[in-house]
């Protein structure tokens, strides 16, 4: 099924497909799929977010 039609996306974790395709256009497939199966776990995706949130500040975004 197309994903334009809602259907699920391919070796991307169940519940994770936003994440996938927020990132896609930035980083590519590949880099975009391994950081939206990376969070498969609240814990997991809440560090990931304070390890971007020290990203962002040490940038000075």
């Amino acid at each position: 099924m197309p994903k334009g039609r809602g259907g699920r996306i391919r070796g991307i974790v169940a519940g994770r497909g936003r994440v996938y395709e927020a990132l896609k256009g930035r980083l590519g497939k590949t880099r975009a799929a391994k950081i939206a199966n990376a969070g498969k776990t609240h814990a997991d995706r809440s560090r990931m977010a304070k390890k971007a949130a020290r990203t962002r500040k040490a940038r000075g975004e």
